[in-house]
Formats: structure tokens, sequence, C-alpha cells
């Protein structure tokens, strides 16, 4: 579970080729990638650990910080699903998220 590290906005940081070459820590380290992110700002902000945590829509899509024209591109060019995650973290919750995702890299 420890080797899974999940972004504010529910991308997998432990997948990404940015992360795996250690040219970025995560968004949840003291020097991310990406500074100027909204979505960390909001959400560090509102010291939520994920998006997930957030009640402020029914559906993730309504945030457009979460859901808007860019991150649909880089979702669909890196191939991440961060709203489906978003919506399995509150389902099962975080940590239990992270076990369903080590034990998806290794099938």
């Amino acid at each position: 579970m420890n080797n899974v590290i999940i972004a504010y906005c529910g991308l997998c940081c432990s997948n990404c080729g940015m992360y795996i070459k250690e040219k970025c820590k995560g968004c949840h380290s003291e020097k991310p990638m990406n500074r100027n992110c909204k979505m960390k700002a909001c959400a560090s902000e509102r010291e939520f650990l994920t998006c997930a945590d957030c009640n402020d829509f029914t559906d993730y899509k309504e945030c457009k910080k979460l859901y808007n024209p860019i991150s649909r591109f880089f979702g669909f060019i890196f191939k991440s699903d961060r709203i489906g995650n978003l919506n399995k973290i509150k389902e099962m919750g975080l940590d239990s998220f992270k076990v369903y995702k080590e034990k998806e890299k290794k099938i």
C-alpha cells in the first residue's frame, strides 16, 4: 500500500512515468511538478487528502477545477480515469483504494 501514491485529483502518481523516473514526487510532496495546480490548492486549503473528500458536488464532473478541457485532454493522453478513481475512493476509502490499485498492478 505504501507504494501507491494518489494525487489530490485521483490520479495514481505511482503509475505515472514522471513519478517512476523520479522527475516528480507527486502533488503531496513539498516540490510538486505543477505548483500552480488549482485542484491541489483547493484540496490542501480545505485539508482534504483527495478531491473525494469534497461534498460540494454530486458529480465530480461539475467541478471546473477538476473536469475541464485541459484535464480531460491529459486524462485521454495518459489513459487515466481520475473521476472514476475519485468515485472509487469515495466508495471504498483511500486506504482500501490503495490496496485495490496495488493488487491491480500485479494482475
